[in-house]
């Protein structure tokens, strides 16, 4: 059995205190085994990240300590190394850099196709073991991981990477649902991604849709099973929903004027990133704003996946003017309100009648909050909510489909959606992630796998194949063109001219789990036919 007995007791005990609306304790980023290195380094991990002594500072963060991490602190403290050269040189002769993940190893002429089902084996790990004093939170399961410089799991990136995952990685699908599992009942949450410099974050909350892969034709079966995490994944979203007031969120709790709860994304640090400090320090130092609440805001960011975004700042452009925290958005609140489905459909399942009413109550509520709040009529599309003006923000961006993704749109909105996304998201390449231009990676001209994906479901939800297939047409064949020119999958691409993207804080990353997943999951729906390819719309998992 997958839960024994004693487990799920315990934990089922632990969920006792959401039930009273008792926030459950978080992990202790200070304890030796999850503190960020900032922290168990101290002063030598903040002058190194200050003086860029690498280039990317997610190198700094991942490094591996090769002694105490006690030991090389009091060293650092005694010596003292002054310079930018003295720096390096203590670093690199107490840590180890590991390289980033290798994907260049299939061998050339495949197939797209084959090219991406050679790639799984090289991006899958194993750590049941974490290295002492390193950042690598361990996982019981296999798992796989994006590719380039990030080579640990990844929280909304999994989701999609599992959507390419054949029947003969079901047990692969499986493992990493579990893992996802496990970080629920270890840290309270899932974190960012399997870092101890994540746990003060989540992302997006698609671990109700992975679940729902496992039992595809029946996903309230496979909600029951896990009913106990989706629940302790819902709390650590709500919590502090009993301190919130109109005007004054608590922690990821929004409640509004009308009385209406929703949620914005946040992070339970106010520092830099340990992965981007001397960026973030930059940034803070671009502003008269408090440096705490500017950090809060770009770790707020990261924690939507969209770092960065035009979505999250006043001017529309620079990071010095970043307000995530007071952005109510769609695309979180579509999420929950699908897992609140989700919930409740395990409850069906589990003959829990008194859990299926109560969350069933929550999604129409948050759906109607959705509908009446979120909605732009002026663009069609759904739009984040600035909660302490009370006012649209007028964003045209993809997130404005998730209502649609997850079925919280009314009828008659979806099809101005539709229409919205024809006239100014949809370009040669795919759907576009904004209309804007700022240089930030998460708008245009870039598009997104996981976009693509929400995208066409969601719309396939509401009975547009036409343009949804439209849509997996396009991505699909700049995918493919960029594989025939450069033989990779990358991270992200410009769907404006179909070719590789760029922008953001570090360099075009290749792999890639995400593109992977998406691509193949697009391709099975579309067939030869004739001159052109055929699209039937995918089989829906979730509520």
């Amino acid at each position: 059995m997958r839960h024994d007995w004693i487990r799920r007791s315990a934990f089922a005990l632990a969920l006792l205190g959401v039930a009273c609306n008792v926030t459950p304790p978080k992990a202790a980023e200070t304890a030796s085994d999850t503190a960020p290195p900032s922290v168990l380094f101290g002063d030598l991990y903040i002058d190194a990240a200050k003086a860029r002594i690498h280039p990317d500072t997610k190198t700094l963060a991942d490094a591996v300590p090769l002694r105490a991490p006690a030991e090389i602190v009091a060293d650092y403290d005694r010596q003292k190394p002054m310079s930018e050269t003295a720096l390096r040189n203590f670093f690199d002769a107490n840590f180890r850099v590991d390289p980033p993940v290798e994907t260049v190893a299939p061998p050339e002429g495949l197939s797209l196709r084959d090219h991406i089902t050679a790639l799984w084996p090289l991006l899958t790990r194993t750590t049941t073991e974490a290295e002492p004093g390193s950042s690598r939170l361990p996982l019981p399961e296999p798992y796989v991981v994006p590719g380039g410089r990030f080579t640990e799991i990844y929280y909304w990136d999994s989701y999609f990477t599992m959507l390419g995952l054949g029947a003969e990685q079901a047990s692969l699908r499986r493992s990493m649902v579990d893992d996802f599992a496990y970080m629920i009942r270890t840290y309270g949450h899932v974190p960012n991604g399997s870092r101890t410099y994540y746990l003060s974050r989540s992302q997006p909350p698609f671990f109700y849709l992975m679940v729902s892969l496992l039992s595809p034709d029946d996903p309230a079966k496979a909600w029951a099973e896990y009913l106990p995490e989706l629940k302790a994944e819902h709390a650590f979203w709500m919590a502090g929903e009993m301190d919130a007031a109109p005007g004054l969120p608590s922690l990821r709790v929004v409640k509004l004027a009308d009385g209406s709860v929703l949620n914005r994304y946040y992070d339970g640090r106010d520092v830099p990133r340990d992965e981007s400090y001397g960026e973030d320090l930059a940034v803070a130092v671009g502003t008269d704003r408090p440096a705490p609440e500017v950090y809060r805001d770009l770790r707020a960011a990261a924690e939507s996946g969209w770092d960065f975004s035009s979505r999250w700042l006043v001017d529309g452009k620079s990071l010095t003017t970043i307000h995530t925290t007071d952005v109510v958005p769609p695309d979180l609140n579509g999420l929950l309100y699908g897992l609140e489905k989700a919930i409740a459909a395990g409850c069906v399942v589990a003959d829990d009648p008194a859990c299926a009413i109560s969350y069933a109550d929550r999604a129409d509520k948050r759906r109607a909050a959705i509908n009446a709040l979120l909605w732009n009529a002026d663009t069609g599309l759904y739009d984040d909510l600035d909660w302490k003006t009370g006012k649209l923000l007028g964003h045209v961006t993809a997130a404005g489909l998730y209502p649609l993704f997850t079925g919280a749109a009314e009828e008659a909105k979806a099809a101005e959606v539709a229409s919205a996304t024809r006239a100014h998201l949809l370009e040669q390449g795919g759907i576009v992630t904004s209309t804007i231009n700022t240089g930030q990676q998460w708008d245009a001209p870039n598009g997104w796998a996981p976009l693509q994906w929400v995208s066409v479901t969601g719309l396939c939800r509401y009975g547009d194949s036409a343009l949804a297939g439209e849509i997996a047409k396009r991505w699909v064949s700049t995918v493919s063109r960029v594989y025939d020119d450069t033989g990779r999958l990358l991270e992200k691409y410009n769907v404006m001219d179909a070719v590789p993207g760029g922008g953001g804080e570090y360099a075009l990353q290749d792999g890639f789990g995400w593109t992977n997943g998406v691509t193949i999951a697009l391709m099975d729906a579309m067939t030869e036919q004739g001159n052109g390819a055929a699209f039937t719309c995918p089989a829906m998992t979730g509520p």
